[in-house]
């Protein structure tokens, strides 16, 4: 019997598709009403994205949403962008950019298949279940026939899962590898149970980091749900903008987005908030998902010694054990996250280049690049902060 054809369709908007529809492609596992694997790639975040100005319209973020459809029935969907510049990705290929263009060509626009601003691995091919072959391969291949057909010069799939990076290299993507700082639940009853499978060391400097933090005279707090109020987002936001200017030149999400992520995606956040005389002073914003606590930024308006630690590491390996979740991730980069008892880990992106010429110098860096970054995870999980006790009882 012949399968049915799939047709490949591009949005430039999610009001052109249901919550519902995308949602049972992007989080099946929350049909019940329970929480998604990640918030990222539900049609609540990626709306609030767009509703906000955060993407669109001269964000270099533009949408061409990608989604599959069999008889009339999404069966598959993916978050596409058509880049105008490689900011906000985490997965930097801005030396690639600068070589293609001193060559002669044009990098830009490109295809990225990602959340913007938001380095969390997670499925970025999302499909509804029982189309797990037939999505995959229907989404990868119009992406790449999308690129193809517009002469743009590359599709890159970033933050992806290690299955969908395995698949993605089946059908002739370049693989990418690596590396994050994660915090792995081994099972704590609490802080303390974590502590003691520390180095004597390394548990002495962070009771002092802990000690130090909390000398900002003040009080910390998780807020939640409905405990999330308005005033807790103006403070934020004025932390917020303070870090993106010093790391981006300016704040990648507009002000919009928190209050659309205040109305629609309360149960998803955690909110760490520091504050004294009735003034926050610094905060760590994070998402929940099914079995991580994702940390996503952080900000302050005054400088306290290791308050950027304890609100952003050691509250959030606090709320994981308490929300019984299974990790921690603290965003990208940052070997200091180790001694804090973030372990190294990879991350994966796939990538495809029209010109074959340069795809093969590509392809030879990511060969040299995959190596160097296997070994320093190798070497740097030797540096961890666990007792060697403790590090053989989990071989």
């Amino acid at each position: 019997m012949a399968q049915a054809q799939i047709d490949i369709r591009v949005l430039s908007s999610l009001s052109q598709i249901t919550a519902e529809d995308w949602d049972a492609c992007a989080c099946p596992e929350a049909v019940d009403g329970g929480r998604p694997l990640d918030p990222f790639t539900t049609h609540r975040f990626l709306n609030a994205l767009e509703e906000s100005g955060s993407v669109g319209p001269g964000t270099g973020w533009q949408p061409q949403y990608l989604t599959a459809y069999q008889e009339g029935r999404l069966i598959a969907c993916a978050p596409l962008y058509a880049k105008g510049h490689s900011q906000g990705e985490y997965i930097f290929d801005h030396n690639w950019a600068h070589a293609y263009e001193q060559a002669g060509g044009h990098y830009y626009p490109k295809l990225q298949i990602a959340v913007p601003f938001t380095p969390a691995t997670g499925r970025r091919f999302l499909v509804r279940p029982g189309f797990d072959g037939i999505g995959h391969s229907a989404l990868l291949q119009g992406a790449v026939q999308l690129a193809a057909d517009n002469n743009l010069s590359s599709l890159h799939v970033t933050f992806c899962t290690q299955d969908e990076a395995r698949l993605g290299e089946e059908m002739g993507l370049m693989l990418r590898t690596t590396q994050q700082f994660h915090w792995q639940n081994d099972g704590y009853a609490d802080f303390e149970a974590f502590m003691r499978a520390l180095s004597s060391r390394k548990r002495k400097n962070i009771r002092k980091e802990r000690m130090q933090a909390q000398c900002f005279g003040g009080e910390i707090r998780v807020y939640q749900g409905e405990d999330l109020r308005p005033e807790h987002w103006d403070a934020f936001w004025d932390f917020y903008q303070d870090t993106g200017a010093r790391k981006w030149g300016s704040p990648y999400l507009t002000r919009q987005f928190f209050d659309i992520a205040h109305r629609t995606m309360a149960d998803d956040i955690a909110l760490i908030l520091a504050g004294r005389n009735g003034r926050y002073v610094a905060g760590a914003l994070n998402f929940i998902g099914r079995k991580t606590l994702y940390g996503r930024y952080w900000g302050c308006v005054e400088q306290h010694p290791c308050l950027h630690f304890e609100l952003c590491y050691y509250q959030a390996i606090e709320l994981a054990i308490a929300l019984g979740l299974d990790r921690a991730e603290a965003g990208a980069q940052g070997e200091h996250k180790l001694a804090r008892g973030y372990m190294p880990c990879q991350t994966h992106s796939l990538h495809w280049i029209g010109d074959p010429g340069f795809a093969g110098a590509v392809g030879r860096y990511l060969e040299a690049e995959r190596a160097a970054t296997e070994e320093e995870i190798e070497i740097l999980t030797d540096y961890g902060p666990f007792r060697k006790a403790h590090v053989e009882e989990q071989e």
